[in-house]
């Protein structure tokens, strides 16, 4: 094209005006032209960047992946033969201490899962079907290389109890040391004990409250449900990793630690929740209790307040969740 506007210049000799204009559209198409290759390189360079990572997402190191073709494989206990109880006690292969060797918790869905790996909890092995190889489980399995992936069609896997409710992803993960009562609650202004709560939906479903609504740490006596069972983990979407928690034997060190303790319970001395003495303690522990028998009287008797939630209609108590969600909305630090 400037070869031609070239030609004509030499032989017609234009007026100045006529031959300016025919520069200026030269000019044009020499700019033109230099966009479209800019931007055609451009897409080039962006589609090749997109297949690679397409690539490497889509590539999973083929030693670590095996396929399995029962359910009563061996390899796969954990998820399928092992209870609760047995996964607590189990022996992990390369624990190189008595204290790295805790036993085990299973994490279901892929934002679960995500969730313990974001906290630092170290996997084991992993479960899935195989379209989730580089769909929803690409993510986990690139970040964790050497771990097993377990894999097989969703007609198998959906033989396992509750597989169906899991997102087709399950994660075998190492338990790690719990921190002591005082470990748990240093520098903590509201915490929640759960006194012999054994109902797994329920222990999930506090723990969600829990991180939601500013609770600082969770304290359970030993007659409550473990926080990392499975159903507890899954109900929880993971919020069992969000918030510290340990195991507690007694009261009196949570006193000796600067607590003073609200128990809730409808007795002749419970206060409202809005009672404004509450909103004012600096160092609050909201203690809930079974949904069947309440907290044990020896420690309604013991707590430094008893306290209630004003109800209507007759109705004169709430499911223990959703009474701990009240309580930790109404008591939480402003």
């Amino acid at each position: 094209m400037a070869f031609y506007f070239t030609c004509l210049k030499k032989k017609f000799t234009p007026r100045r005006k006529t031959y300016s204009v025919f520069r200026k559209i030269n000019t044009v198409f020499k700019n033109a032209s230099t966009v479209f290759i800019f931007v055609n390189t451009a897409i080039l360079k962006n589609l090749t960047i997109f297949a690679a990572k397409h690539t490497e997402n889509d590539t999973v190191e083929q030693g670590n992946i095996i396929e399995i073709t029962s359910i009563h494989d061996e390899a796969i206990r954990p998820y399928t033969a092992l209870t609760e109880a047995q996964l607590r006690t189990a022996v992990v292969a390369d624990a190189t201490s008595a204290e790295e060797n805790g036993g085990l918790f299973i994490a279901e869905s892929p934002k679960v899962i995500t969730t313990a790996l974001n906290a630092g909890y170290e996997p084991v092995s992993l479960l899935c079907e195989k379209r989730h190889i580089t769909g929803d489980a690409a993510e986990i399995i690139r970040r964790c290389p050497g771990m097993a992936v377990y894999t097989g069609e969703r007609q198998l896997l959906s033989a396992i109890t509750g597989y169906t409710l899991t997102r087709g992803v399950l994660c075998a993960m190492k338990r790690r040391r719990l921190p002591t009562v005082e470990e748990a609650v240093a520098g903590k202004r509201r915490i929640v004990v759960i006194d012999s709560v054994v109902d797994s939906t329920n222990i999930g479903a506090i723990f969600r409250s829990a991180a939601a609504l500013g609770i600082d740490a969770v304290l359970l006596t030993h007659g409550s449900c473990d926080a990392l069972n499975r159903r507890c983990v899954r109900v929880s979407m993971g919020s069992v990793f969000l918030v510290p928690w340990t195991w507690m034997n007694d009261y009196d060190e949570l006193r000796c630690l600067g607590f003073h303790t609200a128990a809730m319970a409808l007795t002749e001395r419970s206060v409202p929740i809005d009672d404004t003495l509450l909103a004012a303690e600096e160092q609050l522990a909201i203690i809930v209790g079974s949904e069947g028998y309440g907290l044990p009287a020896e420690t309604i008797a013991a707590a430094d307040y008893v306290v209630r939630i004003p109800m209507y209609n007759g109705v004169d108590s709430l499911n223990v969740a959703a009474a701990a969600a009240i309580a930790f909305w109404q008591l939480r630090v402003r």
